[in-house]
């Protein structure tokens, strides 16, 4: 059905958008930071990490600077031997395989399924070797993993779990949260995120008490005590500022997810042209719908199809981590799932500013293509 929208101007993603409900709640918050002259390590951070840990259900939830430091120091506080090789989806973010790197470990790809993006559970087990030491499985765009076959496989194999947790702050599997379906897991608080800082924050969850202390000590430059150095730590805390502005946010999270997750049922059961792959729909209800991506065989055609409609796009993400240059002895290994996903992948808009009409106008035209 065609209607005489006028051509509208849809960012991808509006961040002054996003925060301005919250804009003198901040305001307020860093004022109040500013006059109390701490800035590192003090009330926010700690309140922060308090409420975090208890919206997930853990015991504990360290703060750090950002993402890619969260996974690395989950991995490092596990004390794993250096030949250690630890199990990642082949189709993620290349934070998630750099962190098995620079915590001194061997990344070791498996394939995802193609319906999910999502690491798929009947391929971990020929990946497993005496050296083999973790799963670090990734919630991609908000979906969770099928954690209860994954734990199956850790189980049988005495492997940890740990959570990429970047892109699913309040997703669910079953009736618990990301980042309690582990032994650990690392959260970015980059400002694109469901929850998101404004500038890099992290944060790391946990229910081992061990893990949660060393953890601790290691953001800190290896100190649980001034000027007493256990470990060889790194300098890795969440500030003060960004943990002022979290501590603001964090209680509409549950409230922007919805919404996130009614403008997916819309795209859901309102896109009908054939040519464009949605994402599945089976766990909808569970999802927190970090990106809406959809497969499409002509992607550069179709996106540009939508920018002249005033329609922005973006690739989440265009080349798969095993054909990075990062990763050079990789190049000329074959993923051909994750090649298929990453060469048809497009991330519509779903910002939570966005209107009933600019929604109508983003369906509409897709099926008109």
């Amino acid at each position: 059905m065609e209607n005489n929208h006028s051509k509208l101007n849809i960012p991808f993603l509006d961040l002054k958008l996003i925060n301005q409900p919250y804009e003198n709640a901040i305001n307020a918050a860093l004022q109040k930071k500013v006059a109390s002259g701490w800035f590192v390590l003090g009330e926010e951070v700690s309140k922060f990490e308090n409420s975090f840990a208890e919206y997930c259900g853990t015991k504990h939830c360290i703060g750090v600077a950002n993402g890619l430091d969260a996974l690395i120091l989950l991995l490092k506080a596990s004390s794993f031997p250096k030949n250690a090789e630890v199990i990642v989806p082949s189709n993620t973010y290349i934070a998630s395989i750099l962190a098995i790197s620079l915590a001194g470990f061997k990344p070791v790809l498996v394939e995802p399924d193609l319906e999910t993006y999502l690491i798929d559970p009947k391929k971990i087990e020929d990946k497993i070797t005496k050296k083999t030491k973790a799963i670090l499985v990734v919630h991609l765009y908000g979906k969770c993993c099928e954690m209860s076959e994954i734990t199956k496989i850790a189980q049988k194999y005495d492997l940890k779990i740990f959570e990429d947790a970047a892109q699913a702050h309040g997703a669910n599997f079953g009736n618990l949260k990301t980042g309690n379906l582990s032994d650990g897991a690392g959260f970015s608080f980059y400002p694109t995120k469901n929850l998101g800082a404004m500038g890099d924050a992290g944060a790391i969850t946990t229910n081992d008490d061990i893990l949660a202390e060393r953890i601790k000590s290691l953001r800190n430059y290896g100190s649980g005590k001034k000027y007493v150095f256990e470990f060889q730590g790194m300098n890795s805390r969440l500030d003060e500022m960004q943990a002022a502005i979290l501590n603001v946010k964090l209680s509409n999270l549950n409230y922007e997810n919805k919404l996130r997750q009614r403008m997916a049922k819309r795209y859901l059961s309102e896109i009908k042209n054939s040519k464009v792959i949605l994402p599945s729909s089976k766990t909808i209800e569970q999802d927190a719908w970090h990106l809406f991506v959809v497969r499409i065989d002509d992607r550069e055609k179709f996106r540009k199809y939508l920018s002249e409609n005033g329609i922005g796009t973006d690739v989440h993400y265009p080349i798969a981590p095993h054909l990075q240059l990062a990763y050079r002895e990789w190049n000329k290994l074959s993923f051909p799932i994750s090649e298929k996903i990453h060469s048809e992948i497009v991330s519509l808009p779903l910002n939570i500013g966005l209107s009933e009409d600019e929604i109508n106008y983003i369906i509409e035209k897709i099926n008109q293509y």
